[in-house]
């Protein structure tokens, strides 16, 4: 903003530069996802031998819901381990992404958006090592997914009304 501008007049925040954080999470992922595949070189394998061990299970003892899970949820802790040093680093990342948003006035939806996915990843990090890895709860770990990313939605609802009211 110029000085003198009035406050209505704000220009919007550089569209180009917003374009290229884009660019570079999509490309910092693909380089993520590839990175898990050296560091664990029979990861693809252990993906599959993974998929193979799905069965319809009950959700509850004696019930009549049944929905798929690995039957030895225990022994699949590799392929957890995994996508817990996945969600890390991704959420590391994010944090990163952050700050470069902040400093490059992104718009804040994608601040918002940005905030919301680290909560997410950074949960999703202590649910798997929590319910998969330590107790090998796979219907518990799902059930507290769907509330974590409740709750990373409300984050993000949260600070857009805050960024919203602060504009005003």
């Amino acid at each position: 903003m110029k000085e003198g501008e009035p406050l209505s007049v704000r220009r919007p925040p550089n569209r180009r530069r917003d374009g290229i954080l884009s660019a570079v999470s999509a490309g910092a992922f693909l380089v993520l996802v590839g990175s898990m595949f050296i560091i664990h070189p029979n990861l693809i394998d252990r993906i599959i031998d993974f998929f193979n061990d799905f069965k319809l299970v009950s959700v509850v003892d004696q019930s009549n819901i049944m929905l798929p899970a690995p039957a030895r949820v225990a022994l699949h802790g590799d392929v957890y381990s995994t996508v817990l040093q996945f969600s890390i680093a991704w959420g590391v990342f994010l944090v990163a992404m952050l700050v470069v948003r902040f400093a490059v006035n992104s718009p804040t939806r994608r601040k918002a958006e940005n905030i919301s996915d680290i909560i997410f990843w950074f949960g999703a990090a202590y649910l798997i090592q929590t319910w998969l890895i330590n107790n090998a709860e796979w219907f518990e770990f799902w059930a507290m997914i769907l509330i974590l990313l409740g709750i990373s939605l409300i984050v993000r609802a949260a600070y857009l009304a805050a960024a919203g009211s602060m504009r005003r």
